[in-house]
């Protein structure tokens, strides 16, 4: 009985996953196809799908079972939603990229305190080292092009992204060995993925044009949101 109900229950998590991969190549597809400046049928498309895509992946979130701790849950959830916030943010036609880095900023916080509710902080440092001197070298990279207004804003923000992959990093080595190893593998994964990510945009934003930046910035930052919803789920 224990099987089949296991079993069953893989049928609405397939569809859901599926709907979210299909929202997602939505959303990737109208940012690459939009014509620069216009709000044409592309844009429309991006525009719809983007935030649709991350709502869905939160849906995945709250309807995980068995859920590796309800503080868990509630902590990824809760930066779901600062994500999709985020993510209505930076797709509006006007420029609200201060307001949409302190969602993504606030959204890393809640992934921070979800990790720390089976590790400590920095418990095993060298994984924490690690992301904070990536994180380091692209801030150093990057500043000669950074607007004088955005300097405070984005060292927070690149030592709160910095934090959270290397706590996942750190929550890794911490249940290698354990009932939680999946989950904290795919924390890692996820946090990792949001690492580059974010260094995608902002090299395209403030260093160069990257090509096809949009698809690349996309299809890390929703694997990277997956991977995270995906670690929610714990051992049956």
């Amino acid at each position: 009985m224990v099987v089949s109900n296991a079993t069953a229950g893989l049928g609405p998590s397939r569809g859901i996953e599926g709907v979210i991969a299909l929202l997602a190549v939505g959303a990737i597809a109208g940012i690459t196809f939009a014509a620069p400046g216009e709000i044409d049928g592309w844009r429309w498309l991006h525009w719809v799908c983007k935030p649709l895509t991350t709502a869905l992946i939160l849906g995945m979130v709250l309807r995980t079972q068995p859920a590796v701790s309800p503080r868990y849950r509630r902590w990824m959830a809760a930066g779901m939603v600062c994500s999709l916030a985020g993510d209505v943010f930076l797709m509006l036609p006007q420029d609200a990229f201060v307001a949409g880095l302190v969602s993504f900023l606030l959204a890393h916080l809640c992934f921070i305190v979800a990790l720390l509710g089976d590790s400590r902080f920095a418990e095993r440092p060298w994984g924490m080292l690690a992301c904070v001197a990536y994180g380091a070298f692209n801030l150093w990279a990057l500043w000669p092009s950074l607007p004088d207004a955005l300097h405070a804003p984005v060292v927070v923000y690149v030592l709160v992204l910095s934090g959270m992959g290397g706590q996942a990093v750190v929550r890794a080595n911490r249940h290698a060995r354990d009932a939680l190893a999946g989950s904290a593998q795919w924390s890692m994964a996820g946090a990792l993925l949001f690492m580059l990510s974010d260094t995608l945009l902002a090299w395209d934003r403030f260093r160069f044009v990257i090509p096809l930046s949009g698809l690349w910035v996309l299809a890390t930052y929703y694997a990277a949101l997956w991977c995270l919803a995906r670690s929610v789920r714990g051992s049956r």
